[in-house]
């Protein structure tokens, strides 16, 4: 008897989501959605939000990329920067191209879905809403930070902690949830929230009207994939019980479990990061966390070039894991 297809919904933003995506496009029996923060405003992604008010761009594409059989040479091509011409400088082709096909089809979940035709992208890529955003912070302290970009790279060493973050809508009073999202979160099997920057990525997405309606209603089995390391003006102090308490807090339930690296850096890496405050994400009491989550604690450490980021191949394994287990208690 044929085993019906999983449904995996990733929900994030940036380079974290499109490792993700790298690792579980290829597993088989699954049908996979990515949901994508709308609240970039960095590099191309800005320039193109502030000049065309066009709705970013930049993490959609990293997605349609990561789901691609021709993700390499796309990769090569669609990431390229300009650089001969003065207006072109600092775009990437990709972001121009998705921004051109968005415009031509008449809205931007029209022009995701003819790029992803034309890279053959295996499953769905949706932006959580289609209403123009600026993320706002609150500090300890009472000051604002307006715009992903400022929330994301710090100007000053002794910036206060984050306190809550908020969703500023261009028009109108509300932002609500793109519709095809509420589906695809019902219709999941699991669902993965990260790995990436837990205040401008993961965060984003909770704060749009509808989408922590929907994964409280779902059935899915919802789970963390936590960061390796701080990251210094969002997560500086963090052990894994921060980001857990964070994600529950915006969703408005609870997680079911969580992926956690056991894999230290090498202490090349970790003198690296601490020069830039960032710091190895630790566990305070993980046998109190086991109480009431699924800690899967899996080596996920990618150390390539230097930088320390997620495995892609040892999430899709991990992802694959999990699966089958779920699998087996259904069937028991």
């Amino acid at each position: 008897m044929r085993t019906k297809p999983k449904s995996i919904v990733t929900i994030g933003g940036g380079s974290g989501q499109y490792t993700l995506l790298s690792g579980l496009r290829d597993l088989p029996g699954i049908n996979l959605t990515a949901i994508v923060s709308m609240a970039d405003s960095g590099g191309s992604t800005g320039i193109l939000r502030g000049e065309l008010g066009a709705l970013p761009a930049g993490d959609v594409l990293k997605c349609i990329l990561a789901m691609s059989p021709m993700r390499d040479v796309a990769h090569e091509l669609l990431l390229k920067r300009f650089s001969k011409s003065e207006r072109l400088r600092n775009h990437n082709a990709g972001n121009m191209l998705l921004t051109m096909l968005s415009e031509y089809a008449g809205s931007f979940p029209e022009g995701i879905q003819a790029l992803a035709e034309i890279l053959n992208v295996r499953g769905s890529i949706l932006p959580v809403t289609t209403d123009k955003v600026t993320l706002v912070a609150e500090l300890a302290n009472g000051q604002r930070v307006f715009g992903e970009a400022a929330i994301d790279v710090p100007r000053h060493l002794q910036r206060a902690n984050i306190s809550s973050v908020f969703l500023v809508p261009h028009h109108g009073e509300d932002v609500t949830v793109h519709l095809p999202v509420i589906d695809a979160i019902i219709n999941a099997d699991i669902i993965l929230l990260g790995p990436g920057d837990l205040y401008t990525s993961i965060i984003p997405n909770l704060l749009v009207e509808g989408l922590a309606e929907a994964l409280n209603f779902a059935k899915a089995k919802k789970y963390f994939v936590s960061n390796i390391m701080t990251k210094f003006g969002e997560t500086q102090g963090y052990r894994l019980e921060g980001y857990v308490n964070s994600v529950e807090r915006y969703m408005g339930s609870k997680l079911d479990g969580i992926l956690y690296n056991s894999a230290r850096p090498s202490d090349e890496a970790l003198k690296r990061y601490a020069a830039q405050h960032a710091e190895f994400v630790d566990v305070g009491n993980m046998a109190q966390l086991k109480q009431r989550l699924d800690v899967r604690t899996v080596p996920l450490l990618d150390e390539t070039g230097g930088v320390v980021r997620h495995s892609g191949a040892a999430l899709g394994t991990a992802i694959q894991q999990l699966i089958a287990e779920l699998d087996t208690k259904m069937a028991g």
